[in-house]
């Protein structure tokens, strides 16, 4: 069975309030097929090391965007490291082919509940929708694109406490990643990934 390895990259630019990708984040350290990356700690001035970013690339397999979804994007590091990382030659462009084969995705945390993520709800798009930016992206550098890990209503989560199944289904997804276990299920028509959890082998 495939193992594949998996980067991480955290960007919370208020960790001291965090509630859900904190935790997430923390889980995801204990796992050792995971590398994690805090960049709001590594690059606090926003110096990103690209020599280092790109190798980082090289060597995983699987590539995690983890952020809350603040205005229907990500957080200013992400941008800036998308930037800076994925430059021609290496990510896309002539001999960019650095990223050919690899896994994309995104796990976000959004305010809104999930009827208010759909035409005719209050934000009008899904969640998908919302980051075809990144799925284009993704598109464009030769990676298989996946819908979101996403958490809805997440400012209630803990108060709710929906926060221990969300961490079960976090581990479950990650090693369903690390064992390739995505490869050959049909995702064009999910909007989020959680949707196909239960579907995955134990």
């Amino acid at each position: 069975m495939k193992q594949l390895k998996i980067l991480l990259l955290f960007a919370h630019p208020s960790q001291s309030r965090s509630e859900v990708n904190l935790p997430l984040f923390e889980n995801a350290k204990s796992l050792p097929f995971v590398t994690t990356v805090d960049l709001y700690a590594e690059y606090p001035k926003f110096n990103i090391d690209i020599t280092r970013e790109q190798q980082r690339l090289l060597d995983h397999d699987v590539v995690i965007f983890q952020f809350p979804f603040y205005w229907y994007s990500t957080p200013a590091i992400l941008k800036e490291w998308q930037d800076l990382v994925l430059e021609y030659g290496f990510a896309y462009g002539t001999n960019g082919n650095a990223l050919h084969g690899k896994t994309f995705m995104c796990a976000l945390s959004a305010g809104g509940n999930k009827d208010a993520y759909r035409a005719g709800g209050y934000n009008h798009f899904t969640v998908r929708e919302l980051l075809q930016p990144l799925e284009q992206t993704a598109m464009l550098t030769g990676m298989r694109y996946l819908p979101p890990f996403s958490l809805f209503s997440s400012r209630s989560a803990v108060e709710e406490k929906r926060m221990p199944q969300h961490i079960e289904d976090w581990q479950k997804l990650l090693n369903a990643l690390h064992h390739g276990q995505f490869d050959d299920l049909q995702t064009d028509n999910t909007v989020i990934i959680n949707d196909l959890l239960p579907s995955l082998a134990h």
